[in-house]
């Protein structure tokens, strides 16, 4: 695609009538690696929930050029006690595909199988396939729940707060393999975040996300110490700003 795969224009989101961030304008193409940052209740989980579609822009418009968008949501709703493995849960992924005339509870086809195979590998997982869930680092639950994602071929890529509740060696690990991804695959990867080293280390691009606006800007610039200071105080970054394009 030429064109971008997800781009808002001048759009605002909120809940019941009321705008939480307004006058987004921003461009997703293929390849491109955005985070989203900002102080706690800024708005930047509502910003991601309109960019993915799960709520609607109160004003303006957000266009999609594809369907094919993977999802890794904040907080993962299954249990951990619950006896899975990783690779049954990254098969989870597929049922999509196959769901229908064959029922969900059927052996997935072999082309199936090998896939989640190969999103486990992809993730450095592969040897831990028959790992009960469980039994995992938090920062291999995640990798599971990306490798799960990837079962759908996205061609972007949303996450919300993937390093959360790891360490910042984990955080970093999972901002690298993001970054491989995307250079390898050419997804666009959209994620936020609140580990802001592993940010600026992953993002080309950062959105920081406040006071009922977005400042745009590249990530190294954006989130650096000295930006983020002046940002935390209210002074604004001078090195951001502008159309994300």
């Amino acid at each position: 695609m030429i064109g971008p795969l997800v781009a808002a224009h001048g759009a605002a989101f909120g809940y019941e009538g009321r705008a939480v961030v307004s006058g987004v304008d921003l461009a997703v193409r293929a390849g491109d690696r955005v985070a989203v940052a900002g102080p706690n209740g800024g708005g930047k989980t509502t910003l991601f929930r309109g960019l993915l579609g799960l709520i609607p822009p109160q004003a303006g418009r957000v266009e999609r050029e594809t369907a094919r968008v993977g999802y890794v949501p904040q907080h993962e709703e299954l249990d951990a006690v619950y006896p899975l493995t990783a690779y049954e849960i990254v098969s989870f992924g597929a049922l999509g595909r196959f769901t229908g005339k064959n029922r969900w509870w059927r052996a997935m086809p072999r082309a199936e199988r090998e896939k989640a195979s190969a999103c486990l590998a992809d993730v450095g997982l592969e040897h831990a396939a028959r790992t009960q869930y469980a039994d995992l680092s938090g920062g291999q639950r995640q990798r599971v729940l990306i490798a799960r994602a990837l079962m759908t071929d996205p061609a972007v890529l949303f996450l919300d707060e993937p390093t959360s509740g790891v360490d910042a060696r984990a955080a970093a690990s999972i901002g690298g393999l993001l970054t491989r991804i995307s250079e390898e695959r050419g997804v666009a990867v959209v994620m936020v975040g609140h580990q802001l080293d592993a940010l600026r280390a992953f993002a080309r691009r950062a959105l920081w996300v406040a006071d009922g606006g977005v400042l745009v800007g590249d990530a190294a610039e954006l989130l650096a110490p000295e930006a983020l200071a002046r940002l935390m105080s209210g002074a604004g970054a001078p090195a951001a700003g502008g159309r994300a394009s």
